[in-house]
């Protein structure tokens, strides 16, 4: 499986060294993460960022493509909550599909994510961080 990183769930194993011992253990390791994830879970202050920026440091940090971009647009829209969905988990939920079918994305919102996943044309599975 590909692991995917949303912003609750960057910040959280951030804070968890098990957690993460435990993913890398099983081979979930590096976990991709979108770009704009970034803008979410960093105030620019370097020293409050700190433990994130260190976990990004073991991050593939992904760039968000047009097409990636427009597939987030599309799974949105797909759940007929495009409104009270953020568009950054659309993205996040755009990237786990990328991964042709090993896509695993940790979150804590699993319902917006889990809503978002399940219009993907590839399957994507989605857990609690």
């Amino acid at each position: 499986m590909i692991l995917v990183l949303d912003s609750r769930s960057l910040s959280a194993l951030a804070h968890h060294r098990a957690r993460l011992t435990e993913l890398r253990r099983r081979g979930h390791w590096p976990p991709q993460v979108p770009s704009v994830v970034l803008t979410e879970s960093l105030t620019g202050d370097a020293r409050r960022d700190m433990a994130t920026n260190q976990l990004l440091g073991l991050c593939q940090i992904r760039p968000v493509s047009e097409q990636t971009a427009r597939e987030a647009a599309r799974l949105r829209t797909r759940t007929g909550r495009a409104g009270e969905i953020s568009a950054v988990d659309a993205v996040v939920a755009a990237l786990g599909a990328e991964q042709g079918g090993e896509g695993l994305v940790l979150t804590a919102d699993i319902g917006d994510l889990r809503d978002l996943c399940q219009h993907s044309p590839t399957p994507v599975a989605v857990g609690p961080v």
